[in-house]
């Protein structure tokens, strides 16, 4: 999901539960599309790779994320840590997206009935 603060969704896709998630990712910034005036993209270390953040700059967005802890130091980017604390919009959304019982639990196992409950929850929130 890219969202745009606590209670904004841009974005969002369901993915399968064992795919990883920097995939996903690259599809999600390539449906947003193209961005102007360079905005920040800040996420997790997942997302940290090459291909994300090549694909970060070719749709206009600067990556920030920490490093991964895998990766060699000589190979670390810097970390803008004063926009790296924005992480925690997400973090914050998703917070408030599993309040909702058919969220949280999944009772249905159909991705269409799902995802339905995740747009009538996003909906829930951004007009409270």
């Amino acid at each position: 999901m890219i969202v745009g603060d606590d209670r904004l969704p841009l974005i969002m896709a369901l993915s399968p539960g064992q795919a990883g998630d920097a995939a996903w990712g690259r599809t999600l910034i390539e449906r947003h599309g193209c961005q102007s005036g360079r905005p920040q993209l800040v996420a997790d270390r997942a997302y940290e790779g090459r291909a994300t953040r090549r694909c970060a700059a070719e749709h206009g967005w600067e990556l920030v994320a920490p490093p991964h802890p895998n990766r060699h130091a000589a190979r670390q980017r810097p970390l803008d840590r004063v926009a790296s604390r924005a992480r925690n919009l997400v973090e914050r959304f998703f917070c408030r997206l599993k309040r909702f019982r058919g969220v949280h639990i999944r009772y249905h196992k159909l991705d269409v009935v799902y995802l339905g409950i995740i747009h009538l929850a996003c909906t829930h929130i951004m007009t409270r």
